[in-house]
């Protein structure tokens, strides 16, 4: 984390970590953390649950990209890339209490005009029952999903090692 000053690129991991599968983004955080060297101007952020509380590490913030676990209502591992259109009404159906503090600071942050590109990438959770460990089907996805959140990062002209 950045302090109180948001980097000019942040990957933000979101999920509640005692309810299984609905962690994803914080473990996609925590391996990002582990196993790639970032630049300067990339903030990895474990938000947990965190909600309107978010907006200090986001503002400022040029590109920002969300990982989630994503209750899309289909087959559970399905995965998801989400921009613009697709994000708001993702946001919209206000499907846990962490996604409903990100849409209100998205909100807050497009009334000021301080809005960044925006990102979210995840997956269908397996199981949302409580437990502090990804299921195993869940868990395999970690890797590849933070190898796509490099591949996004790189994407947008960042080198990631």
């Amino acid at each position: 984390m950045n302090g109180l000053f948001a980097a000019e690129n942040t990957v933000l991991g979101v999920g509640n970590t005692i309810l299984s599968d609905e962690g994803f983004g914080v473990r996609v955080v925590e391996y990002l953390q582990k196993n790639f060297t970032f630049p300067e101007n990339v903030a990895l952020v474990d938000g947990g649950t965190l909600g309107v509380e978010l907006t200090h590490f986001i503002t400022g913030t040029r590109r920002l990209l969300i990982v989630d676990s994503i209750d899309g209502g289909t087959i559970p591992g399905t995965t998801f890339h989400l921009r613009g259109g697709e994000l708001r009404a993702h946001f919209a159906q206000k499907i846990s209490a962490h996604e409903v503090g990100i849409q209100d600071v998205l909100t807050m942050l497009e009334l000021t005009g301080k809005m960044p590109h925006v990102e979210l990438i995840g997956a269908q959770p397996f199981s949302l029952e409580a437990g502090v460990e990804l299921t195993e089907p869940m868990r395999k996805l970690v890797a590849p999903f933070a190898e796509r959140a490099v591949e996004i990062l790189r994407g947008w002209g960042l080198e990631v090692n």
